[in-house]
Parts: C-alpha cells; structure tokens; sequence
C-alpha cells in the first residue's frame, strides 16, 4: 500500500473539528492565584462593590427618610407616654382637672358669644321693627294733618251752584257727614282739609281756612266708597239739601283718589308730647 493512500485513520482525522485555543495566560494566572474559593465567597464577590443605579438610589434616600420620621414620631409618642407612665398620681390628677377646667371656661366663652350674637340679633331686629313703625306713624299722623299727600280708594263729590245759594255752613255739614263715614283725607277746591279746618262766608264765595273757594265745589275723598255714597244720600241728608237749594250734586265712586294739596306743618304753642 502506497503512502499517499487514505487510511482510516487519516480520514477520520479530517472529519473532526480542529482544535479549541489554549486558555489565554491572563485567565489561567486568575484561577491559579484564587484557588479553593466557596460558592458563598464567589457570590460575595460577584455583589460587592455594588453597582446601583440612580432610581435606585433615589428611592433608597426616599426609604431612609421615611424610616427616620416614623423612628422620631415613635420616640416623641414613646417619651409622652413615659413621661405620664411616671408622673404620680397627684400629678395626673392635677392635669385632668386643669383640662377639664380649661374646657369649661372654653364652653362658657363659646356659650356667651353665643349669647351675645343673639341679643345683637334681636335688638338690631328690634330696632328695624321699630324704625319701621316710627316711618308708618309718621306717614299716618302725616296724612291727617294734611303735611303728606295721600292716595287710596274713595269718592269725588261736585257741588253745581249756578244760583249762589250753597253758603259754607252746608258745605261743613258735608264735610262733618264725610268724617263721620270714615273719610281719611279731603280735598275742598284744592284747600287740604284737617282737624282743625274752618269755613266761612265770603260775599260771592265761601272761604276755607282763609282760602276763598267758589263754585263748582269739588270735593276729592279718601275712604271706603261703600260707606261715603250712601252718608251722602240718606234721606234728608246733604245731598237732599243741597238739592233743595237747586244746586245739583254727583258722587262718582273711584279705586284711586289722589289728595295731594297740602298744609305747612304747625308747631303748637302749648301742646307738648306726654310719655303717657
């Protein structure tokens, strides 16, 4: 057999891969010098030095200071508690009665604001009320005087006098019949009429309170029609009379009568306000 002929064992040889390259020195100096180490020791020394990242370390120093709150709050609770765990009896009972003392003077303070805004509220309720009611006896008083003028259902009563026979004691008894049926206010030809009007004779005319009036007399009444109308027109009454001297009269009802002429406020000269 010829040398160049393949063997089997040349051709096997060919078939396997070659071979793998020697360890580097560095590598084998590495494991010669740490020979015998543990696998506790080998896991030690693959976690230290420890290689962290920043969230890592942020929520460490996060950790950190949560932990030292909760210690310095469970010291502080741990020193209160031992300090009245040590305190003697007389001491304890000392601070519960200045507690308790100083939640009455709290609620007798709370109690007497309480109080206090209450009377505020009344008397501020009181005195509206009453200004109130000074303002609607004012405007009363007012419109009997005659000083405010004054609007509100009522009559409005024409004397025609063509012949001068209506002299001013028939329009007084007129007027005197009015108050009696509960006119509020009257109005005479533009002359207010209070209390203390009078009325005389004046030739041709008839003068009221000084003003001199004449025909047509037209009076403008303040007060319940159902009850003015029917004082005018009792048998015998003023418009009988009236008509009896040939004047001719209307009474006409209406929902808003406006009595707007007025009287100057007078001072009495005697006359003083009483407390009773």
């Amino acid at each position: 057999m010829s040398e160049q002929e393949e063997t089997p064992d040349n051709r096997l040889r060919e078939e396997l891969p070659e071979e793998l390259p020697a360890t580097p020195p560095e590598k084998a100096e590495t494991t010669a010098s740490e020979p015998g180490l543990t696998g506790r020791q080998r896991l030690v020394k693959g976690l230290w030095p420890p290689r962290a990242t920043r969230a890592q370390l942020i929520v460490a120093v996060l950790l950190f200071g949560l932990g030292f709150g909760l210690a310095v709050q469970v010291a502080s609770n741990s020193d209160s508690d031992s300090a009245l765990r040590g305190a003697r009896q007389e001491d304890l009972v000392r601070i519960l009665d200045e507690l308790g003392d100083r939640t009455q003077r709290l609620q007798d303070e709370k109690q007497g604001l309480e109080n206090q805004r209450d009377e505020l509220e009344n008397s501020s309720d009181q005195a509206e009320e009453a200004r109130k009611q000074t303002v609607e006896k004012e405007r009363q008083l007012g419109i009997l005087a005659g000083t405010v003028a004054a609007q509100g259902p009522g009559i409005t009563m024409t004397i025609d006098d063509t012949k001068g026979a209506v002299e001013a004691d028939m329009l007084l008894d007129a007027i005197q019949e009015l108050r009696a049926a509960g006119a509020e206010a009257i109005q005479v030809n533009g002359v207010r009429v209070v209390a203390n009007t009078f009325l005389s004779d004046s030739g041709k005319s008839v003068s009221v309170d000084g003003n001199k009036i004449t025909a047509p007399f037209r009076f403008k009444v303040i007060g319940n029609p159902q009850d003015l109308e029917p004082a005018l027109n009792i048998p015998g009454g003023v418009v009988q009379t009236l008509e009896k001297e040939q004047a001719t009269v209307t009474v006409e009802r209406s929902d808003k009568i406006v009595v707007d002429a007025l009287r100057a406020a007078k001072r009495p000269d005697y006359a003083r306000s009483s407390p009773r």
